[in-house]
């Protein structure tokens, strides 16, 4: 093998798909496993790797020369292997640079609380300490002489202005969890989170929730990718690829999560929307249906409106972690706040915007749609919802493709 990536695990990672979209090579995938790890260093069959977790500090001993920034952050994620002999750089450092820079977060004379004490964060404190920071509180699970434990953290500095995780906690498949409890933080004014899969993490969501300036970790990827691919050919490439990458990889792995009130359209607009933008495609009823065995009507008369949304919740959680898939949900999926951070992990929502008049419906299967005022006073209650948490908004009052035209040209224009 030529060029790739090594790391414990890797089955979530994106590296392939970007190196191979900013360079002219293959680039292969290496899990290995701690034994596996110090052999497969030792024997240098490789032109140039990429380091991940858990190997960013582990393979320092093995290399024969590393670059003096490198050093000084102690931690390596990119070695080239030259003339056999191996050569160690950190490229994270310029990725969270980027990272920075690109959305205006200015940390300057600011607390900045980081989380995780790994390799990633090494180049992130050498960043904040560059960029001048006031105060970089280090907290880890592990108690170690420049770090302090999250009871600390809660006690002394709910007052941090920057909030970094490099920690995996949130990472799929385990995308519920957050690191920390970001309400406590009532002056956090921005929140950045190294991990990429998924899009964007709990932390995240929380932060977009409070009104708070947030960033997932996809753009710091491929931002270092970047710079690994400068050392591994030698050659420049310009800034510019990263914004246009970053913009490509979320509309091919984004989910479009169509809501709207019950016979708006969304699961004949979903299945046409999924065969032109190549995507999955899933209806949350029809999955309701499937795992319960039960037609929505039965669920409605066994255990009423409360049971069946708690299902439709708990079913939400786990498709919440696909990708490039349309999501159809039913019409009282946005009742449920819970819904909502979920599937915006992922994805982005486009509300089906139906008039009212043409959502009447004699459907057996759509139990809140066969009254006439039972309808109004849900959609009523529903528009603002909806609304609110839609990204896009496209109305149903003429024909299926010109929706579907609309939802396209607004999706891309994204």
């Amino acid at each position: 093998m030529c060029y790739g990536l090594i790391g414990e695990k890797l089955g979530h990672s994106f590296s392939k798909e970007i190196h191979e979209q900013l360079a002219n090579y293959t680039y292969d995938l290496i899990p290995l496993s701690k034994q596996e790890f110090p052999i497969f260093i030792k024997k240098r069959d490789f032109k140039a790797l990429n380091v991940t977790i858990p190997y960013k500090k582990d393979v320092i001993p093995y290399l024969d020369y590393i670059d003096p920034f490198a050093k000084e952050i102690g931690a390596v994620n990119t070695i080239v292997n030259k003339n056999n002999q191996l050569i160690g750089y950190n490229t994270d450092y310029y990725g969270f640079q980027y990272m920075l820079d690109r959305h205006n977060i200015h940390v300057n004379n600011k607390k900045v609380l980081v989380l995780g004490n790994g390799g990633a964060s090494c180049a992130i404190q050498a960043v904040l300490k560059h960029k001048n920071a006031k105060e970089v509180v280090i907290v880890n699970r592990t108690k170690y002489a420049n770090t302090i434990s999250y009871d600390e953290c809660y006690k002394y500095h709910t007052d941090a202005q920057v909030i970094v995780n490099t920690t995996p906690v949130g990472m799929y498949p385990n995308i519920q969890d957050a690191p920390l409890q970001l309400s406590l933080f009532s002056q956090c004014e921005a929140v950045l989170d190294v991990i990429y899969n998924p899009i964007f993490t709990s932390l995240c969501i929380s932060a977009k929730n409070s009104n708070i300036t947030y960033v997932g970790g996809l753009e710091m990827l491929i931002a270092q990718a970047k710079k690994s691919i400068e050392y591994f050919t030698n050659q420049t490439i310009s800034d510019s690829i990263i914004d246009v990458l970053y913009h490509k990889m979320l509309h091919e792995h984004f989910n479009i999560v169509l809501i709207g009130m019950p016979s708006a359209g969304k699961t004949t607009i979903g299945r046409q929307l999924a065969q032109i933008l190549h995507k999955d495609f899933i209806d949350v009823d029809e999955e309701i249906i499937n795992i319960s065995k039960k037609s929505i009507p039965e669920i409605f008369n066994e255990i009423h409106e409360e049971g069946f949304r708690q299902m439709e919740t708990d079913i939400i959680s786990n498709i919440s972690a696909r990708k490039n898939t349309i999501i159809s949900t039913g019409g009282g999926v946005i009742k449920n706040k819970e819904n909502i951070d979920f599937l915006s992990k992922n994805g982005i929502f486009v509300f089906i915007d139906r008039p009212l008049e043409s959502l009447i419906s004699n459907d057996p299967n759509r139990p809140l749609s066969n009254s006439v005022n039972d309808l109004k006073r849900i959609y009523h209650e529903r528009i603002p919802l909806y609304k609110k948490y839609a990204d896009i908004t496209v109305k149903n009052k003429n024909s299926i493709q010109e929706c579907i035209n609309q939802i396209i040209t607004d999706f891309n224009a994204l």
